[in-house]
């Protein structure tokens, strides 16, 4: 287990397609690094971009094909390479203590859940996964989550999807599904991970509870060492102090 302080190449593995434009590649190299860490993805005489971890154990990666880089990016195949930088960031600080908990994802944002979801329930947490989206074509992990479900058996893992056009799961957003669960006194603790418009309404409804709550906050990491300041957020740098904060 190690850290990449300069780029470093790492062999595809895997490639699996998980709907129209996102596939998950899993890469020959393992780093030391928690959940809600990311790490920079280059292509030499291209362009390098920042990945939330999937795992670290060995080195996953979700890419949904949204600009020139991850399209080029979905061009590989088994066996070519990609460079890495990484970890970076502040991860989920997730006590043992937090019995019942929410792992609440939006679109791309469900990519560190599932590895936080693992190690929570390795820990005898219950959790609920609320993973939201515009249809039901967008919707991401939730087969992985459901196969975690069914492994453990009913209990220990629910996953609740929704999506906005109702097309698959609850009609609505997230928080139609986090609000009742909140106000009933059903959760020690919420992690969340998103656009910045689901995170700002999750932010509203922990407010008006005492419920802990982290959210991890994408942004455009450029240096990933906090010199740049492209990822600026409410006077913190996301690649040094975040991308997870805390209420």
């Amino acid at each position: 287990m190690n850290c990449f302080t300069l780029p470093t190449a790492a062999r595809i593995a895997d490639i699996e397609t998980d709907n129209y434009r996102t596939k998950t590649f899993i890469l020959d190299v393992r780093l030391e690094a928690a959940p809600g860490q990311f790490i920079m993805a280059w292509l030499p005489r291209f362009d390098e971009k920042p990945f939330s971890l999937v795992s670290a154990d060995p080195v996953t990666l979700m890419i949904t094909a949204v600009g020139p880089f991850t399209r080029l990016v979905h061009e590989l195949q088994v066996g070519d390479l990609l460079w890495l930088r990484g970890p970076f960031g502040r991860g989920f600080d997730a006590p043992a203590t937090s019995r019942r908990i929410a792992l609440v994802g939006g679109g791309y944002g469900v990519a560190p859940l599932l590895w936080l979801a693992r190690r929570q329930l390795a820990q005898d947490a219950h959790v609920t996964a609320i993973i939201g989206a515009r249809t039901k074509a967008d919707l991401l992990y939730a087969h992985r989550f459901a196969t975690l479900a069914d492994t453990l058996g009913a209990g220990v893992l629910t996953v609740r999807l929704t999506t906005e056009d109702g097309s698959a799961g609850v009609h609505g957003r997230v928080t139609d599904v986090l609000a009742p669960l909140l106000n009933t006194g059903q959760l020690d603790a919420i992690y969340a991970c998103g656009p910045h418009g689901m995170l700002h309404a999750l932010t509203q409804l922990a407010r008006r509870t005492t419920v802990p709550c982290q959210m991890s906050w994408e942004a455009y990491m450029r240096c990933a060492i906090g010199i740049c300041g492209a990822c600026e957020h409410d006077g913190k740098v996301l690649c040094m102090d975040g991308p997870v904060l805390a209420l």
